[in-house]
């Protein structure tokens, strides 16, 4: 600035300056504010999961304990109900909130789909400090809090911790004393404050489904009776490779240590260890098979009585496997297709995995491999197992068809064709290929392309260049365009994961 007097022209000159300064300290970064958006939508699709996670348990409970207990199930349910309408008052509040920074905001921008003054640091300031409703928002939270804790007993709320709070800092921070301020604050963009209240529901629902689970919870809170026995029957597996055997425990569930059951399969007398028989019998046949336990106990009047189970059912069946792709059933060439095996009644570490054709290979274990292939037309993979031990089998061949990855989309400023600001236009500076609605990761690189500018009432200029980005003579003249103008990039050609060009579709703007 100039010493001693000044001119009003300079006066007005450190003005200027003093404002544009204030301006880029106002300024913040695109980037921070597509975080806060990242954020917010994340936040919000695990509000949708917790939202749903509850759901399920008032439903799950809802369908068993209080139909199945109704006296003993109702009085709990209802206080897991409380749970709910308390969280629900705040989400409410909350969303009250949120429709007013969207009004304030000038609602949501399509393009960006988050608000269109996201920037704006003085909206939620003033709502939320100047109109006190930071303060209220800060209450409701803590009022909250202690709601759903008076829900639990003394123990439970020892188990349980939180992150549904709304304290004040011990230590200021820039000058900030108050929760509301550090949360809604002078310098606070929009989209911060909107990701502050979805974060502050996420907290308040994942409190929720603690105490609901909490408060379920008690209906498995069973007393054990030993005096009332059960037979019990269970199986590792009920579904087999024909080869291989079945096995079966069958035991009493609530046993006398000085007592031995006497258990039996369909009349034969099983082995009786620590109470427990172990049934197994050969799978050399086909079929559907069913067996029925018995189990008889002696009563310390010397009586004796017996246990059934319920009837079991076991199926033998010819060795089989299933491949299946886990995105599409064709194998694309260029990108690693995945792909899941599984035999039925056989572990996945004794099946063996191998491909022919489409000139390709095939890696992985466990169940999943991934397929690359690099030639159009069939590929055949066979599936063996070792079904018993020095033996192994084929179980399947499965055929494939061998494709090339669908060609992209030219696009220009995200655009294919129409009408586009004239601004717009000038601010691009590449042309892009993009692969729409394909599954797997392949991205497309433009290696040349064509571009016409038709003004209005003049001839048209064509310009060619190598690689995606638009030449210093291109821009020079984009910048020379006005409304009306055509224009048109042509002869695109893009190369992708497989290596072979391909000549996409033209773009045809009119600027305007």
């Amino acid at each position: 600035m100039a010493y001693g007097r000044e001119t009003p022209r300079q006066r007005m000159i450190n003005i200027l300056y003093l404002v544009l300064l204030a301006l880029l300290a106002l300024n913040v970064p695109n980037s921070i504010l597509d975080a806060f958006k990242n954020i917010n939508d994340s936040l919000e699709a695990s509000k949708t999961n917790v939202d749903n996670s509850v759901e399920q348990l008032f439903a799950a409970f809802e369908s068993t304990k209080l139909k199945e207990e109704p006296e003993r199930a109702k009085p709990i349910y209802e206080q897991a109900k409380q749970a709910r309408a308390v969280v629900d008052e705040l989400n409410q509040y909350i969303n009250e909130l949120k429709q007013e920074f969207e009004k304030q905001g000038g609602g949501y921008d399509e393009d960006t789909g988050d608000l269109v003054r996201r920037e704006n640091a003085d909206i939620a300031p003033h709502l939320m400090i100047n109109g006190k409703r930071g303060v209220e928002l800060k209450e409701k939270i803590n009022s909250t809090r202690e709601k759903l804790l008076s829900l639990l007993n003394e123990d439970d709320r020892k188990s349980v911790s939180f992150s549904l709070e709304a304290q004040d800092p011990e230590k200021s921070a820039n000058g900030k004393r108050k929760w509301e301020e550090v949360n809604f604050g002078s310098g606070t963009p929009l989209t911060a404050a909107m990701t502050t209240l979805t974060k502050i529901q996420v907290d308040a629902q994942n409190a929720e489904s603690d105490v609901v689970k909490l408060i379920l919870g008690k209906m498995d809170q069973a007393v054990v009776n030993l005096d009332k026995f059960a037979a019990v029957a269970v199986a590792p597996t009920s579904y087999l490779v024909q080869g291989q055997p079945y096995t079966a425990e069958v035991f009493l569930t609530a046993s006398d240590s000085k007592s031995e059951p006497a258990i039996s399969v369909n009349g034969s007398a099983l082995n009786v260890v620590d109470g427990k028989g172990v049934y197994t019998v050969p799978t050399n046949q086909e079929g559907i098979f069913t067996w029925t336990g018995t189990i008889k106990v002696q009563q310390t009047d010397g009586t004796v009585k017996e246990y059934r189970t319920p009837e079991q059912t076991y199926q033998v069946a010819r060795p089989s496997a299933v491949v299946s792709p886990d995105k599409m059933n064709v194998l694309y060439i260029g990108v690693s297709n995945p792909i899941s095996v599984s035999a039925p009644g056989t572990p996945t570490n004794k099946i063996n995995v191998s491909m022919n054709g489409g000139g390709g290979r095939i890696s992985g274990s466990g169940g999943k491999y991934n397929v690359t292939v690099s030639s159009p037309g069939t590929a055949r993979i066979s599936v063996s197992a070792e079904v018993a031990p020095g033996k192994t089998q084929t179980l399947s061949t499965t055929e494939f068809r061998v494709k090339r990855i669908p060609d992209p989309i030219a696009k220009f400023g995200g655009k294919t064709g129409g009408n586009m600001a004239t601004v717009a236009i000038k601010a691009q500076n590449a042309v892009f290929a993009s692969l729409d609605n394909f599954d797997f990761d392949a991205k497309f690189n433009v290696t040349k392309f064509s571009m016409i500018i038709a003004k209005p009432r003049a001839d048209a200029i064509v310009l060619s260049t190598n690689g995606g980005t638009l030449s210093s003579s291109m821009k020079t003249a984009l910048n020379g365009i006005v409304p009306g103008t055509r224009v048109i990039f042509d002869n695109i050609i893009a190369v992708g994961p497989d290596g072979s060009p391909r000549q996409l579709n033209a773009v045809a703007l009119t600027a305007n």
